[in-house]
């Protein structure tokens, strides 16, 4: 009897004109496509935040050096009389707190002036009154702020509310131009989609349009924070107080330690300012914006 011929199927193997068997080629040479089964796809959480131990610690040891060195010289430093009665009795402290709540109470309110008001000229029905809008805010900051602090100090007295309403016309300008600029460049057809699954044009605004536009809108703040920190030292002349009294006072006095630790001390607070603010965009950054691993 002759042997039983050869029943493997052929898609184990296939043979060759010298008895040999090959395996089939695969049909997915560099592995299966993405999305195949057994294969897990990227997860959002699993990727790390963007921030590197760099980022994190090199501007902060930076300024603690220099803050460090610049009290070692005052411990000694000769100061006069007049010297030291404008750093006396904690006058450096009030001015810092003064300085940092003028730049905190200036950004808040222009954020809730800039955003809405961006998002309002985004919409069909406001579309026209944009070019108004946007030539007041570009009125405000190319008006030199000395001015524009002293017209107010005229209009409203002296006093801290000239200086932060000087310092909010300052700074509408960055935050309105990027909240617009972040809206518009969001994808129509993305847009589309997402009324297209039902969602209202409020849901399309907060769930779809706006995380898309952060970036830019953080970028817009980041840009507001460190120009209301410049600008207030010049709340000083309108009597709103801040580092600017120290600068001042060593100008006008001609006492160079006042003036170099106001100098510093304002130089120091914006970088560390656009230091936080740029952690802010890392971190307030929709995930699904961030790029791959």
């Amino acid at each position: 009897m002759s042997a039983p011929p050869d029943t493997a199927p052929e898609a184990d193997a296939t043979s060759t004109a010298a008895g040999t068997r090959v395996a089939p080629a695969s049909p997915h040479p560099s592995g299966p496509p993405d999305g195949a089964p057994g294969e897990t796809p990227p997860s959002y959480e699993a990727r790390p935040l963007r921030i590197t131990w760099r980022k994190l610690t090199l501007l902060p040891s930076l300024l603690v050096v220099v803050l460090l060195s610049t009290w070692l010289w005052f411990r000694h430093a000769e100061l006069d009389a007049i010297s030291a009665n404008a750093l006396a009795n904690g006058q450096v402290w009030l001015a810092l707190r003064q300085h940092i709540a003028l730049t905190a109470v200036s950004t808040f309110f222009v954020l809730v002036i800039a955003v809405p008001l961006g998002v309002l000229l985004t919409r069909r029905r406001f579309r026209a009154a944009t070019p108004f809008v946007r030539a007041v805010a570009n009125a405000g900051q190319a008006t030199p702020a000395i001015g524009l602090l002293a017209l107010l100090v005229i209009w409203l007295g002296i006093g801290r509310t000239a200086a932060l309403i000087g310092m909010i016309a300052y700074a509408v300008l960055p935050v309105l131009s990027n909240t617009m600029a972040g809206l518009r460049a969001n994808d129509p057809t993305l847009l589309e989609a997402a009324r297209g699954i039902g969602m209202s044009p409020a849901e399309v605004l907060t769930r779809v349009e706006l995380p898309l536009a952060v970036p830019l809108i953080l970028a817009g703040v980041r840009t507001a924070l460190v120009l209301n920190v410049g600008t207030a030292t010049l709340a000083a002349f309108g009597g709103g107080g801040g580092l600017g009294v120290l600068i001042t006072t060593g100008i006008t006095n001609q006492r160079m330690p006042v003036l170099v630790l106001g100098s510093i001390l304002t130089v120091a607070l914006a970088l560390l300012v656009d230091w936080l603010a740029s952690l802010a965009e890392v971190l307030l950054r929709p995930r699904g914006l961030e790029e791959g691993p």
